[in-house]
């Protein structure tokens, strides 16, 4: 009988187990479940599309649920949550964001790979229009528009971890003056 593994989250980490698990047992069962709408992208590369040295949206993404099940026979399912483990039972609850469904899936094996959030610091006007956290596609996408739409000259980066040094310099290449 085959075994079912459950990869909660799939993103680097969660997308990079799945396709080792897939060489490693082609037999497997293996579902990821990605609260966000992406899959398979590079943390480090979403600054370099605020900077215009990745021209298309589309070039963000290195795979989709689609492809991924194309090539390595993974169910994924983006836009859900697991808001539930039963480590007893094996069992997950898994709640669709865009139909509210909730689903219970039991597995052998479990994989916890769900990504971090970025620090706010608790600062006065932390919660301002124009203060941004860089962490996902849909994070990158709402700071090229601001800065589009605003014609911003200026920036600040608080971070000094390697997607606050790569946003600092796309920053720049894309002609604002930044502070970091």
């Amino acid at each position: 009988m085959a075994r079912k593994i459950i990869i909660v989250g799939g993103v680097a980490g969660g997308a990079s187990a799945a396709t080792r698990l897939r060489r490693l047992d082609e037999n497997a069962e293996v579902i990821i479940f990605e609260k966000g709408g992406y899959i398979s992208f590079a943390n480090c590369g979403l600054p370099y599309y605020i900077g215009g040295e990745i021209a298309g949206q589309p070039d963000l993404v290195l795979q989709t649920p689609e492809s991924f099940k194309a090539r390595f026979n993974v169910d994924v399912r983006v836009f859900t949550e697991v808001s539930a483990i039963d480590t007893k039972a094996k069992t997950v609850t898994a709640k669709n964001l865009k139909t509210g469904e909730a689903s219970i899936e039991n597995y052998d094996r479990l994989i916890l790979s769900p990504g971090a959030e970025p620090i706010k610091p608790p600062v006065e006007g932390i919660g301002l229009d124009g203060v941004f956290t860089l962490r996902n596609i849909p994070d990158t996408l709402k700071i090229k528009r601001y800065i589009d739409k605003h014609g911003c000259k200026k920036a600040v980066v608080i971070g000094g971890g390697y997607i606050g040094v790569e946003m600092a310099e796309n920053l720049v290449r894309a002609g604002l003056s930044v502070t970091f």
